[in-house]
């Protein structure tokens, strides 16, 4: 028989938590068991991949400390851990004794936190001990306190080798009907590989940097490519201006459909296109965005539209016709 120990305190020498565990591992030790202690804060940057280490266990004990409220961190972080990296299957084969001493309040509270806790996770939970230790010598000196530890371990051997069953538990159904957490469905393989990418601090961070580039990527991509649906044609016009010596002019061109002008002026080499009312028009032009597409993807010139009526358009006509010597599309 192999029982783990996995103890959530944080190693403190008077923590009454630990020899508790001292005198169950004697006893179990006796009894020929096999007992391996996971301390878990020394394995703090690792918690996610503890609960491969069942792999080999008949049963557990979760043991911690309540030094001013709850199970405390590592504790809850391994319970966490079970939950979203464990395997199943062997979780709900393994018995499990909770231990919780205090040196405060809460010691039942925090039995029963991992008692359901496990329940929850579909593993079977034995009768477990807690306490409230003031003076840790006086503690340890009392020999009925020692064999009430002592017999908590006998019966955690005896559950375990007899198999016993319990009654069933509400936590089970309560986790059928009312969790709603979202579960990858994993096999146990990839379950603890995961667990070693979400334990590896380099990997997760690289991982971040990557999703944030990409993020970043295609927030890039989507804000150019709502400037263009809100902006039609101006790029267009921007890519295929052909600057003109000693030419200045300004257009204003109605595309049907849309609220505001296009607005296009020309200095010499320097071109400003965009939607919206200006003054000093030198031409106005209307026509709609078929033409206007027609025009911008070189099936039709801006002359050809004015001489088959297509495109209206009102001001200096010499000026109209520098529009296809300005912009060659």
């Amino acid at each position: 028989m192999k029982i783990n120990v996995y103890y959530g305190g944080r190693g403190l020498l008077d923590d009454p938590t630990l020899y508790v565990l001292n005198k169950m591992e004697d006893v179990l030790k006796e009894l020929r068991v096999k007992v391996e202690r996971y301390n878990i804060y020394e394995h703090k940057n690792e918690i996610a991949t503890l609960p491969q280490t069942f792999k080999d266990a008949d049963g557990i004990i979760l043991a911690t400390t309540v030094e001013w409220l709850g199970i405390g961190g590592y504790m809850q972080q391994f319970l966490d851990a079970c939950w979203l990296y464990g395997d199943k299957e062997k979780i709900g084969q393994l018995y499990m004794q909770p231990i919780v001493m205090s040196t405060t309040y809460g010691e039942r509270e925090g039995e029963l936190t991992l008692s359901n806790a496990w329940e929850i996770l579909g593993g079977q939970p034995c009768p477990g001990l807690c306490g409230y230790v003031e003076d840790l010598v006086t503690f340890e000196v009392n020999a009925e306190y020692t064999l009430i530890i002592e017999k908590k371990a006998e019966n955690l051997y005896r559950m375990i080798s007899q198999k016993m069953k319990s009654l069933p538990s509400s936590n089970q159904a309560v986790k059928q009907s009312v969790l709603r957490t979202q579960q990858m469905n994993l096999t146990p393989q990839e379950s603890e590989q995961l667990s070693k990418y979400v334990s590896n601090d380099s990997y997760v961070k690289q991982q971040k940097e990557d999703i944030e580039e990409l993020a970043s990527m295609f927030k890039d991509m989507m804000g150019k490519t709502a400037n263009e649906e809100r902006e039609p044609f101006v790029k267009d016009f921007e890519s295929h201006f052909v600057a003109q010596d000693d030419f200045v002019a300004a257009y204003s061109i109605t595309i049907e459909g849309y609220k505001n002008p296009l607005y296009i002026s020309v200095r010499d080499d320097k071109l400003e296109v965009h939607y919206g009312q200006m003054e000093d028009i030198d031409v106005y032009a209307k026509l709609s965005i078929d033409v206007m597409q027609s025009i911008v993807d070189g099936r039709m010139t801006f002359q050809r539209a004015f001489m088959t009526g297509e495109m209206t358009a009102k001001g200096n006509f010499k000026t109209l016709r520098m529009l296809d010597q300005v912009f060659l599309f």
